[in-house]
């Protein structure tokens, strides 16, 4: 048979199923095609799904790394900032502050300060032996001159036991004495500055009793000793803060004592009245009277005697 005899007959033959039985040849085919093309969607679903979690799941890693580290970069300011609060703390109630102008707690004499004519003294104390509530001893001194600068301020140890430090009120712990000096030092450093200075203290004697050292009563101006002062307390000695706070409307002693400050204020209230400290003083002092003769370097005017009547001779 010839071959376009075949084509012609394998035509017909197509076209005779096709008629028969239409949807074989197409359903295969959009079978085929809708199962290919149905996968593949769902493959590329499944794969763009898949990659979106990945994503998605990097984004809040990293999202979870970066407030964990902000949380800690936080957390580790605050611990610092506590820190450095607790340390200033620290050292505000265990070390008596630098409450002087350019001067430094124990810093001894300062060399850059003039001492002048007037200087004001204030001594802290710590109690010893079996009743330390009445036995007391040296433990810190300070000076200040007529401007309130610091003279001399020193953390002194004792010789006795300590029983107690007393440090609510003084200020005073145990390891300061660690870099303190000695009485015999401190005494041979406060005696070179006040030779010849006019001492103002509040119940200085107090402070030179605990110093073992002598002062002129003639150079001394007591606060707790002046009249007006006086009647804060009812005619009795009064306290240095209410004469502070009164007179000054100064705030000192609210917790331990500070020496340096306190010094400060008795130069301030002496300085406040100063014309009738020196009219008090003088009452009992009175300057002492020297002929000029005297103030010249010279002998004392000697008296002249009447000349001898000369007798005549007979």
């Amino acid at each position: 048979m010839e071959l376009k005899t075949l084509s012609s007959n394998w035509k017909k033959l197509q076209e005779k199923l096709k008629k028969e039985n239409p949807s074989v040849s197409t359903s295969t085919k959009r079978k085929t095609s809708d199962r290919d093309s149905q996968n593949g969607v769902k493959r590329r679903r499944t794969e763009s799904v898949s990659g979106k979690k990945t994503e998605g799941q990097h984004k809040s890693l990293k999202r979870k790394r970066t407030m964990e580290e902000t949380e800690k970069d936080a957390a580790k300011e605050v611990r610092e900032t506590v820190t450095e609060v607790a340390l200033r703390r620290n050292s505000a109630t265990s070390t008596p502050k630098a409450d002087s102008r350019n001067g430094q707690v124990n810093a001894g004499l300062s060399p850059d300060v003039e001492i002048g004519k007037y200087v004001a003294i204030d001594c802290e104390m710590v109690g010893v032996g079996p009743n330390p509530d009445n036995d007391s001893v040296l433990a810190r001194v300070s000076i200040v001159n007529y401007n309130g600068e610091q003279v001399y301020d020193s953390f002194v140890r004792p010789k006795e036991m300590v029983t107690d430090w007393r440090t609510h009120v003084s200020g005073i712990l145990p390891k300061h004495m660690l870099e303190a000096r000695s009485l015999e030092e401190v005494q041979r450093d406060v005696a070179k500055i006040l030779e010849g200075t006019v001492l103002v203290g509040h119940a200085v004697r107090n402070d030179l009793d605990a110093l073992l050292l002598p002062h002129p009563k003639r150079d001394i101006r007591d606060t707790s000793k002046h009249p007006p002062y006086r009647k804060f307390a009812g005619g009795g000695s009064p306290r240095l803060k209410v004469l502070a706070s009164e007179l000054l409307g100064l705030k000192i002693q609210e917790g331990a004592h500070s020496s340096v400050e306190d010094a400060r204020a008795t130069m301030m209230l002496f300085r406040r009245d100063k014309d009738a400290f020196e009219r008090e003083h003088a009452k009992k002092w009175p300057v002492r009277v020297t002929t000029e003769a005297k103030e010249n370097g010279d002998s004392p005017a000697k008296k002249k005697k009447k000349p001898k009547k000369k007798s005549r001779k007979r």
